[in-house]
């Protein structure tokens, strides 16, 4: 499972993003520069106030499902008949109780030699309690018919950040009504959904193969786990898919897909079928968007030594979906935010959610986490395969980005909560799919591999891989398989980074003692939460002396470590972790001179960024400081670049002419759209002037919607009568970040007349997305307009709030309508007070006008106070 990929840089989201880089960011004392985060009130689960969650008991195993589904479109059932083969674990039992959300039950029967057997049942909408005809021992196997109805619309609904709804089965534009949609039925089965479809039992720690007999119209094209065996005509206008799935998955993972969709061939190793489905007139980029794949299985099979193990890999697009995108084994479901035509994937393309849902055929799907509590065990290796692919196909500081990004997003979540990586104290499972589970997970695995070392790194997971196949672990089984190849105790590892909670909170200090010719570190444990234990840290240090490096390890074990080293001459930089694998926040205290130095002669990305990044706190006041951030504008590689720009806002006032210079080659001939838009997003912002108007003019003619929407917003601000005339040219891309740019330029700089763009690209604007297009809105509207376009505009953000699909669109529609009431009780008020003065001096015209502009104000709050509450009831 991925969850919702990041905004794009476009966006002007309502969302506080924290930027936390490398292992740090800075602060300035008089003698050194630190690396530092702060820790403050951090809200923890430790004291385990919330339940136990144990791994579920079995009773029975599941062997085999068959299925048989066709759909009522109209009413948006499922009508089911399943077969579901089972043995008990281990005591003999003469009951069963089985997962069904929202079923109407029709038949519960029991078919054996002697026929089919009317069993009796208790059914609470949620489970199904069966009487069997009799005890079975674990060497009995028996098989239950039942014939269903599921209702997934009315069930009542759930959902997550992650999985923003849990109903299970999803028809969309069932009755062809929506032009801009097609008509499509997924399924979204984690965490335990898959029973708002089929019965079953639905819990991680089951695996069962599986036989799906799909009918729908001619038309449509089917999707599900294993292979199609074969397909049958019904003469009727219907058709009969059946696919196979003969290796066992956890019911979870069970899918189907069924719409009108372009399939693209593809394969791999020419054995294994490697498909892909997309809308139509996405076909042209099918190729583009997915064509990695086959090097991708590739790549994972060949460093895994376990080749994919599945009968095929397809990958389908489907519309409105819940997450990101999900690895039901050998059959993906991505949203629709994948589906992106050549010019868009210029900016960014989706490469790491593609290489993120394959690891997972491997971590999840071959051997799955046995419980929620132990979900790590799929999304943090799914969440490393992503460095590992970026590693194998460009280069380690491509890889070593990556890697920092999930250090932000885990250091951001961590500054509000910080939990156990395996958790088996919560309320709700759903709370598992966090930026513990993937980010902090993916970074512990990496460290994990610089500990063992490379070759023992791979040979464990082969090791582990192999040992559980199509079974089910917690986190002792990964640690035994590490301690079984490596020889080494790892418990203190496991113990510490998966079993316990927080993070190293180092402070770094040297001296250099010249009459002894020895250089001393003291790196200091700081963390003081009591759930955060003292780490043993095993890190490398490179000692940068006469033009050569020497490195050495050290093993931090205490509160206070303290390590000396002889050398030749005071060192030009002391490099703590040279390998820059640890997950922790720092002080690292250096002067300006070793920052500068570092930046020049360091080896990697990490190196480089923390270096710009703390210099350019203090670049204003230090020459030398100064001259490295601005060289780093030349950096090769784009994302120092782009820091760098971040870092030179206060270098202008000295290094104007030089900067301006520099910027505007930049942001015409980067290489890097990102850091294109970035440097006219400077510009602008710095050094606004006609010169730079021609600049902005074709920007909006560039190939990147990132350069084009940033140029959009500079050349309004620049000049907002030719801003507002560009902006109108672009009314008609098919392109969310354009368009909400637009909603965004005419929210501050628009009239009435623009309301119809707002009004036009509401049905446009898809996902998250919509956030910024309500924010925008609501600020449209606050501003001078008339009470026919304000009420205009709330119809449509009410709109929005009921019918968005989506439970945090929906908190932002009530609360920007909450907002747009608020401003007009506050101008209904303003109105009341001119009017009670103006009584006497005001011609009898002016007050009827003021008196109809009061009654129309008054019917318009009414209004914004109606969809205000018809909202908050799509809540409940």
């Amino acid at each position: 499972m991925l969850i919702l990929p990041s905004m794009k840089n476009g966006l002007r989201i309502a969302f506080l993003v924290l930027i936390v880089s490398g292992c740090a960011t800075q602060k300035t004392t008089e003698n050194a520069i630190e690396n530092t985060v702060s820790l403050d009130t951090i809200s923890i689960s430790a004291s385990y106030k919330t339940p136990y969650q144990p791994t579920e008991t079995h009773f029975l195993d599941l062997l085999h499902t068959k299925l048989e589904v066709s759909f009522n479109w109209e009413k948006q059932y499922l009508n089911g008949r399943a077969e579901l083969l089972f043995i008990p674990w281990f005591y003999p039992t003469n009951k069963l109780i089985l997962d069904a959300k929202g079923f109407d039950i029709h038949v519960i029967a029991l078919q054996n030699k002697e026929g089919v057997k009317e069993l009796e049942y208790d059914y609470d909408g949620l489970e199904i309690a069966i009487e069997l005809d009799k005890e079975y021992t674990r060497k009995d196997t028996f098989k239950l018919y039942i014939e269903y109805t599921a209702k997934p619309n009315e069930l009542k609904h759930g959902g997550s950040e992650a999985i923003t709804s849990d109903k299970g089965l999803y028809f969309i534009d069932p009755l062809n009504e929506d032009p801009e949609k097609p008509s499509q039925i997924w399924t979204q089965g984690e965490t335990e959904s898959s029973s708002c479809w089929f019965p079953t039992i639905d819990i991680p720690s089951e695996k069962m193969t599986q036989e799906i007999s799909i009918t729908v119209r001619d038309k449509y094209l089917t999707l599900s786990n294993g292979e199609l065996i074969y397909q049958t005509e019904n003469g009727d206008g219907t058709r009969t898919d059946v696919w196979a799935m003969k290796k066992p998955h956890a019911p979870y993972l069970a899918m189907m897909a069924i719409g009108e969709f372009s399939v693209i061939e593809d394969s791999w190793r020419d054995s294994i079928a490697v498909n892909y489905y997309v809308e139509k007139e996405y076909k042209p980029y099918a190729m583009e968007i997915f064509g990695k794949t086959p090097e991708m299985l590739e790549c994972f099979s060949t460093v895994l030594g376990v080749n994919y193990p599945w009968v095929k890999y397809h990958q389908i697009v489907v519309r409105d979906y819940v997450s990101g995108a999900m690895e039901n084994t050998s059959a993906v479901i991505h949203g629709g935010f994948v589906q992106q035509t050549a010019r868009e994937m210029i900016d960014e393309d989706s490469e790491d959610i593609i290489s993120h849902e394959l690891f997972h055929h491997w971590f999840g799907d071959l051997v799955t986490c046995e419980s929620w509590s132990n979900l790590p065990l799929n999304e943090s290796f799914a969440t490393y395969g992503e460095y590992i692919w970026r590693e194998h196909k460009y280069n380690r500081e491509t890889a070593d980005y990556h890697l920092q990004e999930m250090l932000k997003d885990y250091i951001y979540e961590s500054e509000s909560s910080q939990e156990d990586m395996i958790r088996y104290y919560f309320d709700d499972k759903e709370e598992m799919f966090d930026s513990h589970s993937y980010a902090k997970g993916g970074r512990i695995l990496h460290m994990l591999r610089k500990e063992v070392g490379e070759d023992a790194f791979y040979a464990s997971l082969q090791h582990y891989l192999i040992k559980h196949a199509y079974q089910t672990v917690e986190i002792h089984d990964l640690r035994i398989a590490f301690e079984e190849i490596t020889g080494r105790d790892l418990n203190w590892f496991f113990n510490q980074w998966f079993l316990s909670s927080g993070h190293p909170d180092l402070l770094i200090t040297y001296k250099y003692v010249d009459s002894t010719k020895t250089q001393k570190i003291v790196v200091e444990q700081k963390q003081t939460r009591e759930e955060t234990p003292v780490y043993r840290l095993s890190l490398q240090v490179d000692l940068y002396v006469s033009g050569k490096i020497q490195r050495e390890s050290i093993l931090i074990t205490e509160r206070y470590n303290e390590f000396s080293f002889t050398v030749s001459q005071q060192p030009d930089l002391v490099n703590v972790d040279a390998e820059k694998m640890l997950l922790c926040v720092k002080n690292d205290k250096k002067s300006i001179r070793e920052w500068a130095f570092q930046y020049q002669n360091a080896p990697l990305y990490f190196d480089r960024y923390e270096a710009i990044e703390t210099l350019g706190k203090v670049a204003r006041k230090d020459s030398l400081a100064a001259a490295t951030v601005l060289s780093a504008l030349d950096d090769s590689f784009w994302r120092i670049r782009e820091l760098a720009i971040n870092n030179i806002e206060t270098l202008i006032p000295s290094h104007e002419s030089q900067i301006k210079t520099k910027l505007i080659t930049i942001a015409s001939s980067d290489k890097n759209t990102s850091v294109r838009a970035k440097a006219i997003g400077l510009l602008v912002d710095e050094f606004k002037g006609e010169d730079l108007k021609e600049l902005f003019i074709n920007g909006t003619k560039d190939s990147s919607y990132y350069v084009l929407e940033e140029s959009l917003i500079a050349l309004t601000e620049l000049d907002n009568s030719l801003g507002l005339e560009h902006c109108k040219q672009f009314e008609n891309e098919k392109h969310d970040g354009v368009l909400e740019t637009i909603c965004y330029i005419y929210s501050s700089y628009g009239d009435d007349s623009h309301n119809a763009f707002f009004v036009s690209s509401a049905g446009q604007i898809k996902g998250y997305t919509r956030i910024s297009y309500i924010n925008d809105y609501e600020y449209y509207l606050a501003g001078e307009r008339s009470l026919e376009v304000v009420n205009q505009g709330v119809d449509i953000i009410k709109g929005i709030g009921i019918d968005g699909g989506n439970k945090y669109v929906s908190m932002f529609a009530k609360q920007a309508l909450e907002n747009i009431e608020n401003e007009y009780k506050k101008r209904q008020h303003d109105l009341n007070k001119k009017l009670s003065k103006s009584s006497e001096t005001a011609s009898e015209l002016e007050i009827q006008n003021m008196r109809k502009e009061q009654e129309q104000l008054k019917q318009t709050i009414s209004n914004i106070s109606k969809a205000y509450d018809e909202v908050v009831n799509s809540l409940k």
